[in-house]
């Protein structure tokens, strides 16, 4: 009887030990899924914070796109002298203090004016290329210059494009006057840079700013509407 007896007690602790891996594993199942629906949400929270805050500063900035015929030496020599006439015109002309509207109706008004100085440039430069000057919607890719970095989305842009437009383009931000000197390095007048904080909201001028990636930031550490 002691040995049928013992026997049960055996198999009744297997049994408890069974139903305890079981629900340990089920813990952490319940665990894992828990932890990847919570990273999914906030997740989703941090990517639509980044679209609000790069709408909000695509209002408020105005940019300018030149886009060069080719990648050939040539054609990107031409499209970096373009850009030095257009830029060096434009800052000797543009009313002074003018605000982004100012700006953009000073540019519209002398869109001819524009063309003609990106036309006669490009013929100096040797080249028959067809040049067209537009203010237009744009996409602009992720750019980071410097300490600066503009988000990608879709910007209002004063576009100089030089033959088919295919090669690489340079860009910088005509509202507020942020002027890039180059592919690395960027000057940023204060006063401007005030300007532009004055402008956009706090988590587009982040966006700007940050010497980071700012979704991770914001992942990790950034507060919503809702948890404030």
């Amino acid at each position: 009887m002691e040995h049928y007896y013992n026997n049960y007690r055996k198999q009744q602790k297997e049994r408890e030990r069974i139903m305890q891996r079981g629900c340990l594993v089920f813990a952490v199942l319940l665990a894992m899924m828990l932890t990847a629906w919570l990273v999914w949400q906030r997740g989703m929270l941090v990517e639509a914070r980044a679209e609000e805050a790069t709408e909000n500063l695509a209002g408020q900035v105005l940019r300018f796109h030149v886009l060069a015929d080719s990648d050939s030496l040539r054609d990107q020599q031409i499209k970096m002298q373009v850009k030095e006439e257009v830029v060096t015109w434009l800052h000797e002309n543009r009313p002074e203090d003018a605000d982004r509207k100012e700006m953009e109706a000073f540019i519209r008004e002398h869109l001819t004016e524009i063309k003609k100085l990106a036309r006669e440039t490009v013929r100096r430069e040797g080249s028959a290329d067809a040049v067209t000057v537009e203010l237009a919607r744009d996409e602009f890719p992720e750019k980071t210059y410097g300490t600066l970095t503009f988000p990608e989305g879709e910007y209002e842009a004063l576009r100089i494009r030089i033959g088919s437009g295919e090669g690489h383009n340079w860009w910088c931000c005509l509202y507020p006057g942020l002027c890039f000197t180059d592919a690395v390095h960027v000057e940023a007048d204060k006063k401007d840079m005030q300007e532009l904080r004055t402008l956009v909201d706090e988590d587009a001028y982040e966006m700007v700013t940050c010497t980071s990636d700012f979704r991770i930031k914001w992942f990790f550490f950034g507060g919503y509407e809702g948890d404030r």
